[in-house]
């Protein structure tokens, strides 16, 4: 046995691993792999004293599928949509049990969700995607399920994901009934054009009514009760037939395998070793590893790596073919390379360009910064990554004299801002600052030099700081929605007081059942945008659901504030506000700032000014020496003397002394409130 071995050098084991590995090649290709596997295993353990692996280990090649079987009429592409916590994530775990992708445990909760900013706060931040393999009357079924996200800030990756199906599960909680973003995932699929399948979840809890959301749906989209399908997700109770309804109800893929590779690039991770892995949906034609392959967007050929389907884990097939859903490894290194919505098509036979997706529409934006300057580039790097996985995010470079290089991010809602910094954070372990979210204004200019300078006469402002002043406007335009509110008539009144409060114009108010109401109102989104949702959920003794979808612009009455300490305007603190709420931001913001400023030996003026009236006022107290302790009685014009004395040095100090506001400060104001 030691004649193997002659020396124990690194050299010597790398020529006997490619030895063994070269006699396996050969086996296999005489199909006598099979027959002396054992032989060579039991060879290398009985030889292996210095633990070497053997090839089959240490290879990255896994066993590979064949997709081919699965004909175009045997697949079925669906997702599933609800509003937040109505167990989208918990029906697919069972559907993924059901068909052997993964063994039947307790442990089994959000198999999807793979993040972990998902598992903490409970929800599907990002769409996920899986092929099942279910046998139905004697013939096997390909069936690739999307996991979407529920609550309306990623109301994107619904859209997007809706894109490569061709049928919908729309789940309702047999509890809480349909709900407001129920209303509009509804209308998102039925746009789309797409069959739509009701399921009823949550029967086995004790207040369960699952024949009120039949009405609900019956009432509000007009599909039969007939057709509801009643389950539980968390127990497993009739979800079978859920599958067998996929496979009757929604129609197979309509495309032809003969023709060129048309695949759609719907969605994309970010791997340190691999590059970008792409999520496709193949349109026409069939691709494999080798391929040369063209991007419709940038017009870069790749070669392709490695394909294969999702189930959840990455499993590598020989090809992939047309109206299936899978996972593409091209060589893309640079994130910007995987643009979401592209078409990817064979080199040499060119095809139409697929439609692809609208770009999404950031609602707010924020500034974001790094806490210490010298970890730029490193945050420069994490946050490229992380919009490769998240390409809804919009991203400017931006400066401020206070807070140093930076960045001016768009996000699509509260919730979203917070999911990205969170996963910042975890992901990249980058500590950032996040200034308070604003939301984008328009101005119609009257200067022609204006004009000239931007180039047209509508621009956008994202920059507080770059507002233009009132005389060089015709009209300020701000950002409106529509939002929807469903909730239990008893909270109406509460409700209705509080929309307007918030600016809120009522469109509409309808019954959707005996004792739930449907409210629709157009919002300011700015008026929204931060704590909107939280007070109405206090309000509703959280019964009320919310959803709002994009209104355009219209013509509001705003006003730029400046802050001035001293005198001197602070350029970082520049707010817009509606001439109405102008007043309580500008106290708040000077509360905050009132806070946050160490004390001086003079006195400091924090005001708030829209023009040259000043709204608002708070006043740091200057650190003062107690001039009369020398004074035991005594006249008192010899005190008052000694008063205006101390009172004209403080005055003198105040005119050339310079307020230097401490970062700390600025950031105390400029981050967002913590939710209460």
């Amino acid at each position: 046995m030691s004649s193997l071995f002659p020396h124990s050098t690194s050299k010597c084991l790398r020529l006997w691993r490619h030895t063994i590995s070269a006699q396996q090649r050969h086996l296999a290709s005489q199909n006598l792999f099979g027959t002396t596997l054992f032989g060579l295993h039991h060879l290398q353990k009985t030889v292996n004293p210095m633990n070497i692996l053997s090839p089959r280990q240490f290879s990255s090649q896994k066993e590979k599928l064949d997709m081919s079987e699965y004909a175009v009429d045997y697949i079925r592409n669906f997702c599933i949509i609800a509003h937040v916590d109505h167990g989208k994530s918990t029906l697919a775990d069972r559907l993924l049990e059901i068909t052997g992708r993964i063994p039947k445990t307790d442990s089994n909760k959000q198999v999807l969700d793979k993040l972990q900013v998902e598992r903490e706060r409970g929800i599907t931040v990002k769409a996920q995607t899986a092929s099942l393999f279910y046998t139905f009357e004697g013939k096997k079924y390909l069936l690739n399920l999307i996991d979407t996200p529920g609550h309306v800030d990623f109301s994107y990756e619904v859209s997007r994901s809706l894109s490569a199906c061709q049928g919908v599960l729309l789940v309702v909680d047999a509890n809480e009934g349909i709900q407001a973003q129920t209303v509009a995932n509804f209308f998102l699929a039925f746009e789309a054009q797409l069959s739509i399948i009701p399921v009823i979840n949550k029967i086995d809890l004790k207040n369960a009514d699952p024949e009120r959301a039949e009405k609900q749906i019956e009432k509000m989209f007009d599909i039969p009760r007939s057709d509801c399908i009643r389950i539980s997700a968390k127990f497993g109770t009739n979800v079978e037939r859920v599958l067998q309804e996929v496979i009757t109800k929604i129609p197979p893929p309509k495309m032809e395998r003969m023709s060129p590779l048309k695949a759609l690039l719907f969605d994309s991770t970010f791997d340190h070793y691999r590059g970008v892995v792409a999520n496709v949906a193949l349109f026409g034609g069939e691709v494999t590893k080798g391929h040369k392959i063209l991007s419709a967007h940038t017009g870069k050929s790749y070669e392709v790596n490695e394909v294969g389907i999702l189930t959840p884990e990455e499993v590598p097939a020989d090809k992939l073919y047309a109206g299936q859903v899978g996972y593409l490894i091209a060589g893309m290194k640079e994130v910007k390379e995987a643009q979401i919505g592209d078409t990817l098509y064979l080199q040499k036979q060119p095809v139409e360009p697929l439609p692809g997706f609208k770009s999404a529409k950031p609602m707010v934006f924020a500034g974001m910064y790094p806490v210490d300057q010298s970890e730029y580039n490193n945050l420069k790097g994490a946050l490229e990554k992380l919009t490769l996985n998240d390409s809804s995010v919009t991203v400017h470079r931006d400066s401020s004299a206070a807070l140093g290089a930076g960045w001016r991010l768009g996000f699509l809602g509260l919730l979203h801002l917070e999911v990205f910094n969170q996963r910042l954070e975890q992901e990249y372990n980058a500590s950032v600052i996040m200034t308070s979210p604003t939301v984008p204004y328009r101005a119609i200019l009257s200067s022609p030099k204006l004009i000239k300078e931007y180039g047209e006469k509508e621009i956008t402002i994202v920059n507080p700081a770059e507002f233009p002043d009132k005389s060089q406007v015709l009209e300020y335009l701000e950002p409106m929605v529509l939002g929807t509110i469903i909730s239990p008539d008893e909270f109406m009144s509460k409700i209705l007081s509080l929309c307007q409060s918030r600016r809120g114009i009522q469109k509409s108010l309808v019954y959707i059942d005996d004792h739930r109401i449907m409210m629709k109102y157009l919002f300011p989104l700015n008026e929204i945008v931060v704590d909107f949702y939280d007070g109405l959920k206090s309000l509703s003794s959280g019964y009320a659901s919310f959803d709002y979808e994009d209104a355009g612009y219209q013509s509001a009455d705003l006003v730029k504030m400046d802050i001035l300490l001293n005198g001197r305007p602070v350029e970082e603190l520049v707010t817009i506000a509606h001439r109405e709420k102008a007043y309580p931001v500008g106290k708040a913001i000077c509360e905050r700032l009132c806070e946050s400023i160490p004390r001086q030996l003079f006195e400091i003026a924090i005001q708030a000014s829209i023009g040259s009236k000043v709204i608002a006022r708070e006043t740091v107290k200057a650190y003062r020496k107690n001039v009369l302790a020398k004074c035991y009685g005594g006249d008192i014009t010899r005190k008052m003397k000694l008063l205006k004395r101390q009172a004209e040095g403080k005055k003198k100090m105040r005119k050339i002394g310079n307020v230097e506001v401490p970062k700390d400060a600025f950031i105390s104001v400029l981050k967002r409130k913590p939710d209460k």
